[in-house]
């Protein structure tokens, strides 16, 4: 039995987990700094930083899986890697956009975040029609002269 490595998708899912554990880590540590529990108790950096956590949550899976399939069907490509590369840079930006120490961080994270989305899913669209093998088709021979 042969086993798949996909090496765009195995680094883009361990970059995932490391930034969501980041992320759960910082709305923790702001939500027991205001008394813990649920919810954000009204405090804007606890909003704030669980929103980029639960944004992060809703984007990233969809990603994964995109990569995956695409990684399976067409095999490891730079191209690929390099759109993993920039989804997870600017996944990054969003929350220190959140807190505002990079102003411009959501804005950018939110646009490539959609772009990558849209790229993706429009690519993995197309896959099964550009790399359907199209039906044989009986020709018939000529007839012999002769």
């Amino acid at each position: 039995m042969s086993i798949a490595i996909l090496p765009v998708t195995l680094t883009a899912a361990g970059a995932a987990a490391l930034i969501n554990l980041w992320l759960a880590i910082r709305a923790g540590a702001s939500r027991s700094a205001i008394g813990g529990g649920l919810g954000d108790g009204g405090n804007a950096r606890v909003l704030a930083r669980t929103r980029a956590h639960a944004n992060f949550a809703e984007y990233t899976p969809f990603v994964l899986i995109l990569i995956a399939v695409i990684e399976l069907a067409e095999g490891t490509s730079l191209w690929l890697a390099i759109v993993s590369g920039a989804y997870f840079v600017a996944r990054l930006a969003h929350p220190f956009g959140m807190d505002g120490t990079f102003k411009q961080g959501r804005f950018v994270s939110t646009i490539v975040s959609l772009l990558v989305l849209l790229g993706l899913g429009g690519y993995a669209l197309s896959l099964p029609y550009r790399l359907a093998k199209p039906a044989p088709v009986a020709v018939e021979a000529p007839p012999s002269r002769g």
